[in-house]
């Protein structure tokens, strides 16, 4: 596994990663999809962590750049311009759940002047893929991807290795597929802090889970294994360990504040009455403690990302 670092001001997906595959539980769905809220993270995801993912993309071993690039799970359009921006002569498709992710995704590439590249399709990956390429269904044809691209949403998926397999079928002969996965929610508190409440980050995130353990389990999967199961040559790993000086990015301070307003709502019901009090203020927009006054807040987060090759 190669690992790289970085540490400066950057502008993707995770992000928190929201099932926009539709595989979420109904109570993961109660947390994680109200899509307004959803689409703000994942755009602040793209302009606080953007530079990371284009590093993935640029590691990617693709041989012969795609013409044609498939993007599951494509949320507001992270992956989709990294990947536009990574090969200037491809198309993407741009594969969501969400119909109002997938028209802000529309509204950013008409912005762009890419809308040309970009087409978009509803589906709910854990339905009949089949259905994807029968116009007669009002499905667009998908055609032979050369490149699949799947940031944080396989772990989403009701039966990840029947997805696996949908891939391997669509994806063209010696095409590659990118499994592009997150740790955890990123961490944005320093270790210290906020001194009154010493550790109540980690007990958020340890909250939070448990809550997927019981209703996301393969979060934190290997993907190796199971790529390979479904037929794939795994041809390479790599982790991206992120750590951004948040004093040097504006959007880092709405970014923690989404985040952890979403963290919040996984994590409350085990919290006790002063951790909630102390979160409350950090959340509080208008008050004194307002995570968006402080000065000393960071991004630390790691993003893994699999290439698997078709043979």
């Amino acid at each position: 596994m190669t690992h790289a670092s970085a540490s400066h001001a950057a502008h993707d997906d995770a992000h928190p990663a929201p099932p926009h595959a539709h595989g979420a539980s109904a109570e993961s769905a109660r947390i994680f999809q109200d899509d307004t809220d959803q689409a703000e993270t994942l755009d602040l995801d793209a302009d606080v962590l953007g530079e990371h993912i284009a590093s993935l993309t640029a590691w990617l071993p693709v041989g012969r750049a795609p013409r044609h690039v498939l993007d599951l799970g494509c949320g507001t359009g992270t992956g989709t311009f990294a990947l536009l921006a990574r090969f200037p002569e491809a198309e993407v498709t741009a594969v969501d759940a969400s119909a109002g992710h997938l028209s802000r995704l529309r509204e950013k590439a008409g912005a762009r002047g890419l809308a040309d590249r970009v087409r978009t399709v509803v589906a709910d990956l854990d339905a009949d893929w089949p259905e994807l390429g029968r116009p007669e269904l009002g499905r667009p044809e998908l055609g032979r991807p050369e490149l699949v691209w799947a940031s944080a949403s396989m772990h989403h998926m009701a039966d990840p290795d029947r997805a696996l397999r949908e891939v391997h079928g669509l994806l063209a002969p010696g095409g590659l597929f990118a499994v592009v996965e997150l740790a955890d929610f990123p961490r944005f508190l320093p270790e210290d802090a906020p001194a009154e409440r010493p550790g109540l980050e980690e007990r958020c995130h340890a909250a939070l889970a448990h809550l997927h353990a019981e209703h996301v389990p393969h979060r934190g999967a290997d993907w190796g294994p199971k790529l390979a199961a479904a037929g794939f040559t795994v041809e390479g790993e790599r982790t991206i360990t992120v750590d951004i000086d948040g004093s040097r990015n504006e959007k880092v301070g709405p970014y923690a504040l989404s985040s952890l307003r979403r963290l919040r709502a996984g994590a409350a019901p085990t919290l006790d009455a002063e951790d909630l009090t102390v979160l409350d203020a950090l959340l509080d927009t208008e008050g004194p403690r307002s995570i968006l006054r402080r000065d000393d807040l960071v991004v630390r987060t790691e993003r893994t990302v699999w290439a698997a090759r078709r043979a």
